[in-house]
């Protein structure tokens, strides 16, 4: 067996690996490629948003239950309002009762009477 046959041996034994690839991988690990980077900045910016929407969703939850508060307030005082015109009507109503009745028993009383008639008697 002479040189050339070890060479042979060898390689029948051994595979060559090539170090090459023929799809260029380094540059994807070394230098990411827009692409690659888009889903993380998309993951970050979703982040962002989510954060942001989440403010926004606590601040919207918070006015809507400020107007909803606000309303049940209106509605209370709108309710009392209108129990205290009804109470208005009423007391108006018994004081004009009461101011005929008084005029009732000031023209039956004698002493209520006018001067005009107090002059005839002298």
């Amino acid at each position: 067996m002479d040189g050339s046959s070890k060479d042979e041996e060898e390689d029948s034994t051994f595979t060559n690996i090539s170090l090459t690839d023929d799809t260029d991988h380094s540059s994807r690990i070394l230098y990411p490629r827009p692409e690659n980077l888009l889903p993380k900045m998309m993951n970050a910016d979703m982040d962002a948003v989510d954060a942001e929407n989440q403010v926004e969703l606590e601040e919207k939850t918070r006015l809507i239950n400020q107007v909803l508060e606000l309303q049940h307030t209106l509605e209370d005082l709108s309710a009392r309002v209108d129990a205290v015109k009804e109470e208005n009507l009423k007391l108006k109503s018994e004081n004009q009762v009461l101011g005929q009745y008084i005029e009732n028993l000031m023209s039956a009383s004698s002493v209520f009477q006018t001067t005009d008639t107090k002059s005839k008697r002298k």
